[in-house]
């Protein structure tokens, strides 16, 4: 026969408190639980900090660098989310408008400021019901961005399964003050007498035998591991850069960088997108950004192949 507790031994958490521990638990840090709460960090550390207090246990272990459960913590991280499945699901504490939808996006450096922040204003207007968050993620550095929703990688797209954001070219760029101290570049083999740009982002091989150049990749000068820095070096007249015009494209419309040959090449790596969610907006911001990014790919070839030889 099923007993009732007697309700002076029942020791009930506030609803805050319970979803700050799951929100830590799920993103892994009180500022990310803070963010998805619109509370600040400390209140989301104080709210925990009280659910311990009544538990009488530590639900996570506290380090320098994360945050971690702690076997008890693991035990009711479990049943707090049944608990508050259970509550989410009555219909009369469901919101009647329609709620948002945290999007995050993680973007190389580059890709990010050229090709995906300037379209945003479109996407959110179109889609008023995604929050999107945009991180960026550091080349050769990061391991992957497993938090985020949907993650823009420049690498082997067939390799992931997916189909490439946009076919890209890649062509020599060059700042007009440098091609004034060099002596005329006229064919490909010129290249020799100039400081050529490098990055392991952007291999000059491909181009080199599209070219018809049996040459190595350049040894001199620094490694710039970032296209962005590489078109600013270029800028700044310090080199010639293998470059996509559709991430120099407002370098090239104000002169600032100009083509040096209508010989073109396909990068060694294509940008790409996966889904590291299952919700439809991680998808439909997929397509959404691969429209774009094949416009403006297409827009920015056409551009270069149109200038005079």
């Amino acid at each position: 026969m099923f007993h009732a507790a007697d309700p002076s031994d029942v020791r009930f958490p506030s609803i805050e408190g319970l979803r700050a521990f799951e929100a830590v638990a799920r993103l892994g840090s009180c500022e990310r639980a803070a963010d998805e709460l619109a509370v600040t960090a400390s209140a989301i550390s104080k709210r925990v900090a009280t659910l311990e207090d009544l538990l009488g246990t530590p639900l996570f272990s506290r380090s320098l660098r994360a945050l971690s459960l702690t076997a008890a913590g693991r035990e009711y991280l479990e049943q707090v989310r049944i608990a508050l499945g259970l509550l989410a699901a009555v219909p009369l504490h469901r919101r009647q408008a329609q709620r948002v939808q945290r999007l995050r996006v993680s973007s190389p450096p580059t890709f990010a400021r050229q090709i995906l922040v300037p379209a945003l204003a479109d996407y959110t207007a179109a889609h008023p019901e995604v929050e999107l968050e945009i991180v960026l993620s550091i080349p050769y550095i990061d391991g992957g961005q497993a938090d985020a929703d949907v993650e823009i990688r420049n690498g082997d797209a067939a390799a992931a399964g997916v189909d490439p954001l946009m076919e890209d070219v890649l062509v020599p760029l060059a700042a007009p003050g440098l091609l004034a101290r060099l002596a005329p570049i006229t064919v490909p083999a010129d290249l020799a007498q100039a400081p050529l740009l490098r990055t392991p982002l952007e291999p000059w091989t491909p181009w080199f035998r599209a070219a018809g150049l049996d040459w190595h990749e350049p040894t001199q000068g620094p490694r710039l591991v970032d296209l962005g820095l590489t078109l600013e070096a270029a800028v700044c007249g310090q080199g010639v850069a293998l470059a996509r015009p559709s991430l120099a494209r407002h370098w090239l419309r104000s002169g600032a960088l100009v083509p040096l040959f209508r010989t073109t090449a396909r990068p060694a790596h294509l940008y790409y997108a996966v889904a590291h969610s299952a919700h439809e907006p991680a998808f439909g911001f997929i397509d959404w950004l691969a429209a774009v990014a094949t416009e403006l790919a297409d827009e920015a070839t056409q551009e270069l192949l149109s200038r005079p030889a």
